[in-house]
């Protein structure tokens, strides 16, 4: 398994130690183990589970480690204020007595708009759930999720364990080198805030029988929100964006169109086996495959532009009951050989340079390149007031994450590009900064070595450049789940 991006997800490594992270990894395992088993089993007695005492310490322990866990709700409650003042077993004891009693109740979330990335100018709503309300949350994550990943098709990969967005874009590779190259590029308008409640639920409702903890999804999912003006609004749709139980809720009702989309693919279906593909093919009707990952979703078609158009009015169709629709601005049919955006990449059907041969291949997107370009401006912008180690640093994190992340690209030369890019900025900045003329630039920045090196406090400018770019390899069907499917016993 390659390891050089994180998954998404929240599953355990093979090893676990004891304590309560064994205690929870064994319930989960066994309750994967019966859903698989059982497709049409629904699950009761799950409420201890979610105010079990190994369960709240997991999930607190999950919520300390995510990148908000001192943003506050509405209390204004943090992470560390619960370790200075309260004491995190108090905190516990007191949530899991108000749990199981019956009394506890989600507070509205916090409301917080941030900027869409790219400069468009739009903003993303985000809905900040109080502390406690974000544990029993990812408690119920922890006791839902091995329910529900038995059921979710191989095609889905956004929010789920062990699985990432280059996997994503892998398999579009892989199919589009072998004639899928019709795409249905969609876009969902405003996806998790329209998402209906009733349709959620309906779906939570075929796997789990539990009448408590079904009220207490429901709670979630109608606790209101506290606007940014500090005025209540209540939540008639939607999953709130920033909501650790919001991406799992939103994967089980999306699954529906996974279902539709790829029941020809099943067993017996028309399209199960690669003999009965080609087939169609030959009788000239299409076959296709969904990719979606999380609201973001192509249909590779292998057939003509109407047989793509005739799919998009089919998803339409069902994703109506869900509340939800295709923009009909950004939705497109497109050939692969026009090449279309998906996380972040531009995949294109293109002619080899020098060849007669043609290829699908994976490059870096404009707009991630803008938004990377932009955050280095602000960064060296020549009246900065930060001293040069710390903006080295800060460059050094961001350009690592994104290169760890656009690594299996066709990379090599958006990289030097950038390399270049943020060397001068530096070298612009310092010129201005020290009154530097570009004689006395080219003394301070010349290495022993001969080379022009930027370095302050031990801290040196990192070479995105340098960056080893390597091809991600297509795993399909063969991405493991974090729990066995066979009693070990």
């Amino acid at each position: 398994m390659p390891k050089d991006a994180p998954p998404n997800g929240d599953a355990w490594p093979d090893e676990v130690p004891m304590g309560p992270r064994r205690r929870v990894s064994e319930m989960q395992a066994k309750l994967h183990r019966w859903a698989v088993a059982d497709p049409g089993r629904r699950f009761d007695d799950l409420f201890n589970f979610v105010y079990d005492p190994a369960t709240l310490i997991m999930a607190f322990d999950r919520v300390a480690g995510n990148r908000g866990a001192n943003t506050p709700g509405v209390d204004g409650l943090t992470v560390a204020g619960v370790e200075e003042r309260l004491g995190v077993p108090g905190f516990l004891d007191d949530l899991r007595a108000a749990v199981k009693d019956g009394s506890f109740r989600p507070l509205p979330v916090r409301e917080r708009k941030i900027p869409k990335p790219g400069g468009s100018g739009k903003v993303r709503v985000l809905g900040i759930p109080r502390l406690a309300d974000r544990v029993v949350q990812a408690a119920l994550k922890l006791v839902l999720e091995p329910i529900f990943e038995a059921d979710f098709e191989p095609v889905s990969y956004g929010f789920r364990p062990r699985r990432r967005p280059h996997d994503a874009i892998a398999e579009i590779h892989h199919f589009g080198t072998r004639g899928y190259r019709w795409v249905l590029d969609a876009d969902i308008e405003a996806a998790f805030d329209n998402l209906s409640h009733s349709f959620a639920m309906d779906r939570v409702r075929a796997r789990v029988k539990d009448k408590r903890v079904l009220a207490l999804v429901k709670a979630f999912l109608k606790a209101g929100v506290l606007t940014e003006a500090g005025e209540y609004q209540d939540s008639h749709t939607g999953t709130p964006q920033g909501g650790i139980l919001s991406p799992l809720i939103f994967n089980i009702a999306l699954s529906a169109l996974d279902e539709h989309v790829m029941a020809p693919w099943k067993n017996d279906g028309p399209m199960s086996t690669s003999g009965k593909r080609a087939y169609r093919r030959s009788k000239s009707r299409p076959t296709w495959r969904i990719i979606r990952f999380a609201d973001d979703f192509v249909i590779l078609v292998h057939g003509s532009r109407e047989d793509t158009q005739a799919l998009r009015e089919d998803v339409a169709q069902v994703l109506t009951p869900m509340g939800v629709r295709l923009s009909p601005a950004k939705t497109q049919v497109v050939h692969m050989s026009d090449g279309f955006d998906f996380l972040g990449f531009r995949i294109r059907w293109k002619r080899k340079r020098g060849t007669d041969k043609w290829y699908v291949y994976t490059f870096i997107a404009d707009r991630p390149v803008r938004t990377l370009r932009a955050k280095i401006r602000t960064l060296t912008h020549k009246t900065s007031q930060w001293d040069l180690a710390s903006i080295l640093t800060q460059l050094g994190q961001i350009m690592r994450g994104w290169a760890s992340y656009f690594k299996h690209a066709v990379a090599k030369h958006t990289f030097s590009k950038l390399d270049d890019f943020t060397f001068w900025r530096l070298a612009h900045l310092l010129r201005a900064r020290h009154r530097w003329n570009w004689g006395q630039l080219r003394r301070h920045l010349t290495a022993a070595t001969g080379r022009w090196r930027i370095a302050a406090g031990g801290i040196e400018f990192f070479r995105i450049e340098r960056v080893t770019v390597s091809r991600y390899t297509y795993r399909g069907n063969k991405i493991p789940s974090p729990w066995p499917t066979t009693n070990p016993a």
